[in-house]
């Protein structure tokens, strides 16, 4: 947890609602890369090609796609808390039935399930962690779930190489094993209350200013109620219309935009694939398949630290940017390793380390950017009525993206080659880095409340001043 954080003057309940959601970011990072460790021994022991095993991991997402869409009206109906001790639970339930198939169809249907309690894990956690940060330290904390994620991703990876030495059985273990944080998780889950924002949008106002009580004691309580109130009077009959028409239609094409090209400029298939990857590049072995993908995202960790510290200080646009700038270096690198090697890695160990080092750029710059900020946006963009729906909207673009680079990666690889593939994603991450420099808000400091007021002044700020229904005009 940052400083800035501290410095907030944060209770027990705001660092229990950091720690909440960075236990939600472990279980999703696990699913993410076990699976790559996983897939191999799967397809031994079934006789998979490489149609089924890249549907191991594509399934996930396809569940995932349907729990974001069905999250927002989720985290509505009965709430962003009971929302998330469901996601723990199921997702314990489903590890272990994926643990315990026997044939591949049921697999396929567990992992299927699973997908839909992390769709609505990435939907919620966002939103729930937005509406109960304060305003000074919400970028840190939101920043906070992605940091969790990495340590899920490298924990992935670390215990797919201990666990490989148990043989065609291993993958079973890789993953059952992710049960024992969801129990966990969903123990945490049940000491927190829901969001003072919820609790106001049900009518329940009491609550709601106990909520806020114990969150920041030192802040302003009762304008905060008075602002809600306001707010939710002026969203009244809001739904998901509202999210194609003016004043939202624009933040909606933002984010499903941002969603899109966070995850069609190629981060999974370093994760998903990452072992395939390394053997490419004549990296052989339990080691070279499981440790150095875990050794890349070290790097990746260090690069949320980064934005964990700053994102507060300097802003969402410089950080976002700068990492965008970096992958699309790190793209450039790799094509040129790629070029070098000629198809043989073996005999050209300069062009090996010099991959490396463009999967280590990749990670290093996804994770300072669009890693960190997708989780900042998809809570902050939206009002307190249409967040929930909003944050929904943009991670099903994010996973739509997701399922064609699992799907279709481990195809091009083996049909076009490295040097291919690596070009078309950085092409599409020039193209990122264009709609993120014309279209991304700066909501740095910014009150929940008054981030609509961006999207009603046409895409700018308004003067200090202006009052909403101002704006509103």
């Amino acid at each position: 947890m940052s400083t800035q954080v501290a410095k907030s003057g944060n209770t027990g309940l705001g660092i229990l609602v950091g720690v909440a959601a960075a236990s939600l970011g472990v279980i999703y990072g696990y699913d993410t890369s076990n699976i790559g460790a996983a897939k191999d021994f799967i397809a031994q022991q079934y006789h998979l090609g490489s149609g089924m095993t890249q549907a191991m991991a594509s399934v996930v997402v396809v569940g995932e796609i349907l729990g974001a869409i069905a999250a927002g009206w989720l985290a509505n109906r009965f709430g962003r808390k009971k929302s998330m001790v469901a996601v723990g639970a199921c997702y314990a339930v489903f590890a272990l039935i994926s643990a315990l198939a026997p044939n591949p169809e049921l697999l396929l249907v567990a992992r299927l399930a699973l997908g839909l309690t992390v769709g609505v894990s990435v939907v919620v956690v966002p939103v729930f962690v937005a509406e109960s940060a304060p305003t000074k330290s919400r970028g840190a904390m939101l920043v906070t779930y992605q940091f969790a994620t990495i340590v899920g991703i490298i924990l992935g990876y670390v215990l797919g190489y201990f666990l490989a030495d148990l043989g065609q059985s291993s993958w079973r273990w890789m993953l059952g094993v992710a049960a024992i944080p969801a129990l966990v998780v969903t123990l945490v889950l049940f000491r927190l209350p829901d969001t003072a924002r919820w609790y106001m949008s049900q009518g329940r106002e009491a609550e709601a200013r106990t909520t806020l009580t114990r969150i920041e004691p030192a802040g302003d309580i009762e304008g905060e109620i008075t602002e809600m109130r306001q707010a939710l009077a002026e969203e009244a009959g809001g739904g998901i219309r509202e999210l194609f028409r003016k004043p939202f239609l624009r933040a909606t094409f933002f984010v499903v935009g941002l969603g899109f090209f966070i995850q069609i400029t190629g981060i999974n298939a370093i994760i998903y694939y990452s072992p395939d990857i390394f053997k490419s590049m004549g990296f052989e072995g339990h080691f070279g398949s499981y440790m150095l993908p875990a050794f890349v995202q070290v790097f990746g960790l260090l690069a949320v630290i980064a934005s964990l510290f700053t994102i507060d200080r300097f802003g969402r646009r410089p950080i976002l940017l700068t990492g965008i700038s970096i992958m699309i270096a790190a793209f450039v690198v790799m094509i040129v390793a790629y070029t070098m090697a000629g198809g043989d890695f073996a005999t050209n160990q300069s062009a090996g380390i010099l991959g490396f080092v463009g999967l280590v750029l990749v990670t290093v710059g996804f994770s300072s950017g669009f890693g960190s900020l997708v989780w900042v946006y998809a809570g902050e963009a939206f009002p307190a009525r249409l967040r929930s729906l909003g944050s929904s909207t943009m991670l099903t673009a994010d996973l739509a993206a997701n399922w064609v680079v699992a799907q279709f990666t481990l195809s091009l690889l083996n049909g076009l080659g490295g040097a291919w593939t690596f070009g078309i994603f950085g092409i599409l991450t020039v193209a990122a880095f264009v709609f993120v420099f014309k279209f991304a808000p700066e909501t740095k400091g910014r009150k929940l409340e008054d981030i609509q007021h961006y999207w009603q002044n046409g895409g700018s700020w308004p003067a200090d001043g202006v009052s909403l229904a101002e704006d509103a005009r």
